[in-house]
């Protein structure tokens, strides 16, 4: 793609340029309070029954490695989007239950209306952007991230909520804490190598989709976090059609779709599995389908990453299709991110 790039050099690209300052306030700013220390022995000693992971939107994707961290340390988690718990899973509201409730703005319907029902049945922990939010004030405990005001679409806040929901994972797993923060702390760095050539990932991308009508993004485990956030951003960035699943759903039908037009994105994922989804990628490919490997050893150049701890590959992962959101807007013209009918806080349910 060739041409002036400038319909897209608006707030969310600034943002998204921002994302490594983000990702380091953030982090300098994550630690575990008397509170969240408390409700981790707590959970350590069996306390509760279960724990309930809730959010919407790219707040509720970015619970997946938290999720599977969680099942991992031998604890009980479910993940069900705010909307759904509050009107039909409200008996998840239990005393033996802890709820973890993210909201980037801390006061988005869903969970003004989980506070309400909630009624100090279970004990909330809060993760928000938003200190002095009602979320804030009403949870027993809170991680407060740090990456600062957002324009529209989530891309800085989602990263740094990663962040804090990796921390968060540790503190109630009883994990070393230094440990994590030095993995952590090379997030930032590799975010702000990567988004150095921004211009050239947009360029080939555009080139890459151009005759693209339909559009995947599929992985496994953690890669589930940029999967869902990944298909909702394009279509709020970039107005453009797109699908989010594991890899495995993907065989279910969807492989029906293949073809020139049909592009699938791939996230290689942990190693556990990321046969599975190589092998994925080999057959759309034989079968003459545009797909690309998002990973290391990809071949392309915009979804190439580096070989990073596990607890930084969600906040990597998602950079890729930021660019393909951008790339999609430059096609037809439009600035990427700037919303005609959505606000950034959703108010209404």
């Amino acid at each position: 793609m060739s041409g002036d790039l400038s319909v897209i050099e608006g707030e969310y690209l600034r943002d998204i340029l921002d994302q490594p300052r983000a990702l380091d306030s953030t982090l300098s700013k994550l630690e575990a309070s008397k509170e969240l220390r408390q409700l981790a022995r707590r959970l350590q000693k069996g306390s509760f029954k279960s724990i309930v992971l809730t959010g919407m939107g790219s707040s509720f994707h970015a619970l997946h490695p938290l999720h599977l961290e969680l099942i991992e340390s031998g604890f009980h988690s479910v993940m069900v989007e705010s909307s759904e718990l509050i009107h039909y899973q409200a008996g998840l509201f239990d005393r033996k239950n802890l709820i973890v409730a993210v909201s980037q703005s801390g006061r988005s319907a869903e969970v003004v209306r989980l506070l309400k029902t909630n009624l100090g049945r279970s004990i909330i922990i809060g993760v928000t952007n938003t200190p002095g939010s009602p979320l804030a004030k009403n949870a027993a405990a809170s991680v407060v991230t740090d990456a600062g005001e957002e324009f529209s679409v989530s891309c800085k806040t989602y990263v740094a909520s990663l962040l804090g929901l990796w921390w968060l994972a540790q503190t109630l797993c009883g994990h070393d804490l230094g440990r994590i923060r030095g993995d952590l702390e090379g997030a930032s760095a590799c975010a702000q190598d990567y988004l150095a050539s921004w211009k050239s990932h947009v360029q080939h991308l555009g080139d890459r989709l151009r005759n693209i009508r339909q559009l995947f993004l599929v992985g496994r485990g953690s890669s589930l976090a940029a999967v869902g956030t990944g298909s909702l951003i394009v279509k709020e960035a970039g107005h453009f059609p797109a699908e989010g699943m594991s890899s495995a759903a993907f065989r279910h039908g969807p492989f029906e779709m293949v073809g020139s037009e049909t592009f699938v994105g791939v996230f290689a994922g942990e190693k556990k599995t990321r046969a599975l989804n190589r092998a994925l990628f080999q057959d759309i490919r034989e079968r003459q389908g545009a797909t690309e490997w998002i990973g290391e050893e990809s071949v392309f150049a915009p979804f190439l990453l580096p070989k990073v701890p596990r607890s930084v590959v969600p906040v990597l992962e998602i950079l890729p299709v930021q660019m393909i959101t951008l790339a999609l807007a430059a096609l037809v013209g439009r600035e990427a991110g700037r919303f005609t009918f959505c606000s950034k806080v959703t108010t209404e349910e």
